[in-house]
């Protein structure tokens, strides 16, 4: 099998930041977020690993600490929007509005300057291309979105597997999709998050050893809050709760595991790499 350096991925965002639960309710909960990415961070670095962490523009404002801190560990900071809202119930203007604010409380935290972008929720879908446009306008570099599944939530089945570049007006950005295993035709969505915590540990092993084995880089993703074994609980709807609680006591050790068998670098540098 070739020797691919794969692109290890973070979405910063805390616990209860990715149940649907609007913004301005947020200040009820207990933050969770400092703790667990230093959590996060230490298993990174006693493996030796730097990965590219995608901050919530809220976290950002909220805890500039925690994102100085990452930045000083040598990680890539990149973007994961201001509110955790899907894309695709978003105007273009709000849009481009939380954009603006996410990008300038993420450098203003760590005074770098941010170039890759992941969509909550995986949500740049076909009703929200226009969203890539958006992105270009405003710098960045690349987006990390676009997962070619289907799920009730996201997913362009039909997009490519590979990263690929895209053309908004004068401005060329790539797109680095989420990864998938191709069986019988279809993709089996094996890059991280909920499917690392269901599927044996073995399905995500082989998967990306089959894209390895083709001469090209996965892409791997998790939150904090996988890595904490007993997160705060409240009443979410089941679709949210099925996936959401399960398993999270093995992913740290799943996690450390993973960064054993693979290699893995910030996706900029795989990027740069292969251009």
């Amino acid at each position: 099998m070739p020797d691919i350096t794969n692109a290890l991925t973070i979405d910063f965002e805390d616990w209860y930041q990715c149940l649907e639960i609007p913004v301005a309710e947020w200040g009820k909960y207990e933050h969770r977020i400092v703790s667990t990415g230093r959590q996060l961070m230490e298993i990174l670095g006693e493996a030796g690993v730097k990965a590219t962490f995608f901050i919530l523009g809220k976290v950002a404002e909220d805890h500039p600490e925690i994102v100085r801190e990452i930045a000083a560990a040598g990680h890539e900071l990149g973007t994961h929007g201001y509110s955790h809202t899907l894309i695709y119930t978003q105007t273009p203007a709000v849009f481009r509005e939380e954009m603006k604010r996410a990008l300038g409380a993420v450098e203003q935290a760590a005074g770098v300057r941010v170039h890759g972008h992941r969509a909550p929720y995986f949500s740049i879908t076909k009703k929200s291309l226009w969203a890539l446009d958006v992105l270009a306008e405003l710098g960045v570099r690349y987006d990390t979105s676009i997962f070619p599944v289907m799920n009730y939530r996201y997913g362009i089945e039909d997009a490519p597997r590979w990263p690929y570049d895209i053309e908004s007006g004068e401005t060329r950005m790539k797109e680095f999709p989420i990864s998938t295993w191709r069986i019988l035709g279809k993709n089996i969505p094996i890059a991280g998050g909920a499917y690392f915590r269901i599927f044996p540990y073995a399905v995500t092993r082989a998967g990306f050893r089959s894209i390895n084995r083709l001469g090209r880089p996965g892409v791997f993703y998790l939150h904090p809050w996988e890595v904490d074994p007993h997160p705060p609980r409240i009443p979410v709807p089941r679709r949210i709760a099925a996936t959401r609680y399960f398993n999270l006591k093995a992913t740290a050790g799943r996690f450390s595991r993973l960064l054993r068998d693979f290699r893995f670098a910030p996706m900029k540098e795989i990027l740069d790499a292969g251009s």
